[in-house]
């Protein structure tokens, strides 16, 4: 299955977590790991609009500072330092199992749209201008990718919670992972 991003939006509906003491164990567990999964495509989407983030913002930079060559050849030989340069953390904290999900999986459509490894290779021929909408675009699919992020987060706890209460309560045990 293929993953798009308005994959995320029916997880995150109220109607999604409403009355989970009702739904079956298998059910919810079955959830949790759709919610997993999608979780896992996000958060890889997040990072590689990041990468193509720093490349652009390092080309700005570039300009801004008049330093360096304008060639792509000039990015490539700076990659390494470009990526590892804005590296932080501001979320949860929390630990996938998975790093990233299969390649195929992941519509990178809207992401290429916006910053295609067409449109990067052309980045020193584009003006200052057209430099910073790039930026501003890259940036505005961020905040809406770390949004549902955050909010898949909700989700994800709802749904955690009620199987530790139901574990807790006796109304589902161990022995039923084994059947």
């Amino acid at each position: 299955m293929k993953f798009r991003l308005a994959d995320v939006d029916s997880l995150l509906e109220p109607g999604y977590v409403e009355d989970l003491r009702a739904i079956p164990m298998a059910q919810l567990r079955e959830r949790r790991a759709e919610c997993q999964r999608i979780e896992v495509a996000l958060s890889y989407l997040r990072r590689m609009v990041h990468g193509r983030l720093d490349v652009v913002y390092y080309d700005l930079t570039r300009r801004s500072e008049g330093r360096g060559s304008s060639e792509f050849a000039n990015i490539v030989e700076n990659m390494d330092g470009i990526l590892a340069g804005r590296i932080h953390a501001h979320y949860s904290g929390r630990l996938t199992s998975i790093l990233a999900p299969d390649f195929e999986e992941v519509a990178l459509e809207e992401l290429d749209t916006i910053a295609g490894i067409d449109s990067l290779q052309v980045l020193p021929d584009l003006t200052d201008d057209e430099v910073r909408v790039i930026a501003d675009r890259l940036t505005d699919l961020e905040e809406k990718l770390s949004d549902r992020r955050r909010h898949l987060h909700d989700v994800l706890d709802k749904l955690h919670q009620e199987i530790v209460r139901r574990y807790k309560t006796g109304e589902a045990n161990v022995d039923s992972l084994l059947q």
